[in-house]
């Protein structure tokens, strides 16, 4: 149970609440796609693989999800022999690997976009559309305040999706992710 602290810093509060949000958050993602046989991370890169367009490289895939290359490499092994991704050597350069979705990844993709979007209807779907708006330029700016603490020199690239992204599946309609 997370504690409510009362103190009278608004920047300790706030500071104490992005931790307990991002832990709790965290705590429903996994406690929801274990249901379905997932993990967040497995479903991170599931919904990467389903939007980025083009190829996929490991690369390309730690950086989309902003975690080092070697994590993810070892995350796409354990999910090749779950036969939810392949990997598939560049015909232009056997250095590069792509990484592809199996028939039994999309699959699952579906089942987990489904999941994903109720997770994040529950989380979200009673503040006023005004309000995540205000929330998302203020974590934005937090975002990128520690993200110059730890790359002074670098700026954080926007990822392109295709235009399916926002969208979902949800009791047979197709919505989309502003209808919430």
């Amino acid at each position: 149970m997370p504690v409510k602290f009362g103190f009278d810093t608004p920047i300790l509060n706030t500071w104490l609440l992005l931790h307990q949000s991002f832990d709790m958050v965290l705590k429903v993602e996994e406690k929801e796609f274990a249901r379905i046989g997932l993990t967040p991370q497995y479903n991170g890169v599931l919904m990467a693989l389903k939007y980025k367009k083009g190829k996929v490289t490991i690369k390309e895939l730690a950086n989309w999800l902003d975690k080092n290359s070697n994590s993810i490499s070892t995350l796409i092994d354990r999910m090749q022999r779950d036969g939810f991704v392949e990997r598939m050597e560049s015909k232009h350069d056997r250095r590069e690997v792509h990484v592809v979705l199996t028939d039994k990844g999309k699959e699952m993709s579906v089942k987990a976009e489904v999941l994903g979007w109720k997770i994040i209807n529950d989380v979200l779907g009673g503040v006023p559309e005004e309000d995540l708006r205000l929330l998302n330029v203020q974590l934005e700016n937090v975002r990128g305040r520690a993200f110059a603490h730890l790359c002074p020199e670098e700026s954080i690239n926007e990822v392109k999706t295709t235009k399916k992204a926002g969208e979902m599946i949800l009791s047979g309609k197709k919505r989309h992710a502003s209808n919430l």
